[in-house]
């Protein structure tokens, strides 16, 4: 066994650097806060090659005094503790000493400073941890430390460290978080010798919001202040109709510190609890205050978590905060604006009170007269037969996407004379109202659809044409017949008459479609008397899935007519910006707009334009959280197909139901990208024994 030995002091400062400065960005935390905690109402950060050439840090604060400069770079030197009792109420963003020592045992160290009242300065040389003499030298008020060649005698370290891109973003967003939280401190960041942040230090939040993370971010928030007991929250928030795509934009403080918390990421988002998206996430700027006695912020070389001494007293001060401003902001930003003439309160307290479901679908408390053509409910009419669509003189989307083949023309001339009665055009939705059909078989679709409205069994319209659309379902006591399943193979046109007759060769399916519930689950009955329920957004999700993953080329683009600027985090553009082979891959044509933004001039041909942001938000998350290349791109793609599938909610053209129905029948889908199920079973006899039949 090898004999026990002392470390020598020089890798024993190596050893303690490891812990503190991990890359440039940690460098510029530890000079800005002992910045901050001089007293400083200004300081200039200035770096090249992402803080690897050259980092400079400049405030007008105290200053050191000669005689101490020296021993400011030994481990263990503060002026921010005296005795034990310092160590339960810490008020300073610096305070363990460590920051100076070891720092300059990585780097090349320049140090200028003068005190304030005094009039001569003093400089100091420290390379590897080794000081030089301190020397008289002409300064301005305040202190500027320079830190040159970051782990030029680390080797092991340097080969870590990433682009110079991605090293200047990390910088750029902390000091981000700097200047907000301290907004009467001027903060100016220079990166290469191009001026990136500057706020005005006028100590308003809203000002230093604005000059850090944007003016798109800001006119979109809700402040916030509150307070419980000795705990104070303010900041502004995000309206629930601005959600983000991840959670980047989520910034706490806690007594001017800047951290990262789970348990405040979880009071905020419980705020929002029913009144933000699904998959979306708010952003905020949230302060709290608290007695320092009640809150270590020792727990972490790093300082950027802490830990609260009364961890439920926290929670409710910022979920309580938060609910009471959203609940104070009224309606969202973009929602309908009220009525000008409101309702008599004699009519509301009646349709509260007195309506009952029965009045409610006749229309109203008190009876109306009857139109000429009914009112039907939209959740009526979406599972209408597909040829009142067509024939009403409205493209379906497969028909406006496409030109249509000989030989679709010849079927659509051949079943022209089923004709909709009068009422079909004032019931049947527009086309716009039938989302994008991405399922990836148009002509297919196109085929089932010219099929169903001449193929008599069909159960969306077994009575005839000219009867009125009340009576187009058959009557309950009559079995209802199985979807014919019309392969394209299978349908057959001969043109060689002028007549040009239809030829079906047709075959029940083990399985019909019964209808839509929520405009989400698809209800499918199979000839065993079972049914399922198919949840349709994780079914497509599926199948873009598996259709993105066995591609051989790389999917289709479409070109914006006005490009997008995506304006992102600055953490969120530089991570994107590294990867934009990677995006190309996927369809997206980005560069640098400056600042975090990316200017998206294509996008693939499944993403709508309006979820290209939110789509390049996820895409940062999950490159962050990959591991691997090829965990990487399975995540965006599990992003890309989610984002081109039919959502939950949206109203689906019946055809597109029954592709899905196919597809989930026949086994081909199980299991939703994510490993939720896509559809689920209920026997014959599992119905029965709920209503207690069996």
């Amino acid at each position: 066994m090898p004999h026990i030995q002392q470390l020598d002091s020089h890798v024993a400062d190596l050893i303690a650097a490891g812990e503190v400065v991990e890359r440039p960005a940690s460098v510029v935390k530890e000079l800005v806060e002992n910045a901050v905690d001089a007293g400083s109402s200004a300081v200039v950060v200035e770096i090249r090659r992402g803080g690897m050439g050259m980092i400079r840090v400049t405030d007008n604060g105290c200053g050191i005094a000669p005689e101490e400069l020296p021993t400011a770079f030994l481990r263990h030197a503060t002026s921010k503790l005296r005795t034990e009792e310092d160590l339960g109420k810490i008020g300073t963003l610096g305070f363990r000493g460590e920051a100076l020592a070891a720092i300059s045992a990585v780097s090349r160290v320049d140090i200028l400073t003068r005190q304030t009242g005094t009039t001569e300065g003093a400089a100091l040389h420290l390379e590897g941890g080794v000081p030089g003499a301190v020397e008289p030298a002409g300064a301005p008020e305040g202190t500027t430390i320079t830190v040159r060649d970051l782990f030029y005698n680390t080797p092991a370290r340097l080969k870590f460290m990433r682009k110079d891109s991605a090293e200047t973003a990390a910088v750029n967003g902390l000091m981000q978080h700097l200047a907000l939280s301290h907004p009467d401190i001027s903060f100016k960041f220079i990166k290469d010798g191009v001026e990136a942040l500057l706020t005005p230090g006028d100590g308003k939040m809203d000002s230093a919001v604005y000059a850090a993370l944007g003016r798109d971010f800001a006119r979109g928030l809700v402040p916030v202040s509150g307070s419980g007991g000795d705990i104070t929250v303010s900041g502004f928030v995000t309206a629930p109709l601005m959600g983000r795509g991840s959670r980047s934009m989520q910034v706490f403080f806690v007594n001017g510190r800047f951290i990262k918390s789970q348990l405040l990421t979880a009071a905020l988002e419980e705020g929002y609890r029913n009144q933000i998206m699904k998959g979306k996430f708010p952003g905020c700027v949230l302060s709290v205050t608290l007695p320092v006695t009640a809150v270590d912020v020792n727990v972490h070389p790093a300082k950027t978590q802490v830990k609260f001494a009364r961890e439920h007293d926290v929670f409710d001060a910022v979920y309580h905060t938060v609910l009471d401003a959203l609940d104070k902001a009224g309606a969202p930003a973009g929602a309908a604006p009220a009525q000008e003439t409101p309702l008599p309160a004699a009519s509301r307290q009646d349709f509260f009170q007195t309506m009952d479901a029965k009045t409610f679908r006749q229309g109203g408390a008190k009876p109306a007269p009857q139109p000429t053509a009914p009112a039907r409910p939209a959740w009526n009419t979406e599972l209408r037969a597909p040829a009142r669509v067509a024939d009403s003189g409205q493209a379906s989307f497969y028909q406006t996407k496409r030109a249509e083949s000989p030989a679709q023309s010849a079927l659509g001339r051949a079943t022209a004379s089923v004709a909709a009665p009068p009422d079909a055009q004032q019931s049947s939705p527009p086309a716009s109202s039938y989302n994008r059909g991405a399922l990836g078989r148009p002509p297919a679709s196109v085929t089932a659809q010219a099929a169903e409205r001449t193929a008599p069994s069909a159960p969306w319209s077994s009575a005839p044409a000219s009867a009125p659309a009340e009576k187009t379902s058959p009557p309950e006591s009559a079995p209802r017949p199985f979807v014919p399943a019309i392969p394209p193979e299978r349908l057959k046109l001969t043109e060689d008459l002028p007549g040009q007759t239809t030829v079906l060769e047709t075959k029940e399916a083990p399985w019909r479609i019964a209808g839509e519930v929520l405009r989400t689950y698809i209800i499918c009955e199979s000839e065993d008397g079972s049914v399922w329920l198919i949840d349709k957004h994780a079914a497509h999700e599926r199948m873009n899935f598996d259709k993105l993953k066995n591609a051989q080329e790389p999917p289709m683009r479409q070109t914006l007519l006005a490009p997008i600027a995506a304006e992102l985090s600055r953490e969120d553009g530089a991570l994107l910006l590294e990867n934009l082979p990677l995006l190309e891959q996927f369809g997206f044509a980005c560069e640098d707009f400056g600042d975090g933004a990316l200017l998206v001039r294509e996008v693939p041909a499944d993403i709508d334009a309006a979820d290209t942001v939110p789509t390049l938000e996820e895409f940062a998350e999950r490159l962050r959280t990959g591991r691997s290349p090829e965990e990487r791109r399975e995540a965006l793609l599990h992003t890309m197909a989610c984002k081109a599938a039919i959502k939950g909610g949206w109203v689906s053209d019946p055809a597109e139901l029954r592709v899905l129905v196919d597809r989930v029948q026949s086994g081909e889908i199980k299991y939703c990208p994510h490993g939720r199920p896509v559809a689920v079973k209920l026997t014959k006899y599992e119905l029965e024994k709920m209503f207690k039949r069996a």
